[in-house]
C-alpha cells in the first residue's frame, strides 16, 4: 500500500531435516537358555520380534535342558529389538538361535554385524563356546556379558575369562539380562569397543 511504512518480511527458511541416526547391526548370541531372548526384550525400545515355540516331547532327544529344566520355550528363528544410544546412533539387535539344529542360521545373521554379545550362563559355560569360537573364527568383536540369573553372580569376571580362556582384550562384563540398564551397559562397553578400534585403524 502507497504511503505504508511496512516492510514484508522475508520468508522464513525451513530448518534443515536432522541427519538420520548411523545403525549398526549387533548379534546377541550364546547358548540354549542363556538369556538371549531376555535380553533383546529387556533392552529394546520397540516391542521386541520373537519367534519362539513351546518345547514339546518330540524335542527331547536332541534339545538339552540339563540346568534349564524349567523352560518351556525356545527360539527358533531369531529375535530382533532396537535401541538407541544418544541421539545419533541406533542399535539394530539380532538374537541367534541357541540350539545346535538352528546354528545354520548364524551366518546369514552375522551379515553386516559389526559386533557381538556372547551371554553365558556359568551353570553351563560350554553351552557358549561355540559362540565364542564362532566370532573369533570370522573376525568380528565382542564382548562376553555373564547372565547373573536370580541375580546371583557366584564368581567374578576374571574367573569366568579363565574358566573360558578369553583373551585380555575380550571384555568379560557381569549382567542380567531382565535389566534394561544392566544390558544397555553391556551394548555401550561393546560400542566404545568398535570405536576405539576404529579411532586405531584410522590412525597413521
Amino acid at each position: 500500500m502507497a504511503g505504508s511504512d511496512r516492510t514484508a518480511s522475508a520468508p522464513t527458511a525451513p530448518a534443515p531435516p536432522a541427519a538420520a541416526p548411523d545403525a549398526v547391526k549387533i548379534l546377541v548370541a550364546g547358548g540354549f537358555g542363556v538369556g538371549k531372548t531376555t535380553m533383546v526384550g529387556s533392552v529394546s525400545e520397540i516391542a521386541p520380534l520373537r519367534t519362539e515355540e513351546p518345547l514339546t516331547a518330540a524335542g527331547l532327544d536332541v534339545d538339552d535342558l540339563a540346568g534349564i529344566e524349567e523352560k518351556r520355550a525356545t527360539t527358533v528363528a531369531l529375535d530382533f529389538g532396537r535401541i538407541s544410544i544418544g541421539r545419533e546412533l541406533v542399535l539394530y539387535l539380532f538374537g541367534t538361535p541357541g540350539q545346535q539344529r538352528f546354528w545354520f542360521m548364524w551366518n546369514d545373521l552375522a551379515i553386516g554385524a559389526l559386533g557381538a554379545v556372547v551371554l553365558v550362563d556359568v551353570r553351563r559355560p560350554e553351552s557358549s563356546f561355540a559362540a565364542i569360537d564362532f566370532f573369533e573364527r570370522r573376525g568380528i568383536p565382542f564382548v562376553v556379558g555373564v547372565n547373573g540369573f536370580h541375580g546371583r553372580h557366584p564368581y567374578p569376571a576374571e574367573a569366568v575369562r579363565e574358566a573360558l580362556a578369553l583373551p585380555a582384550h575380550v571384555q568379560v562384563l557381569l549382567c542380567d539380562a531382565r535389566d534394561r540398564a544392566s544390558c544397555r551397559d553391556v551394548l555401550v562397553a561393546l560400542i566404545d569397543q568398535l570405536i576405539d578400534a576404529a579411532a586405531g585403524a584410522a590412525a597413521p
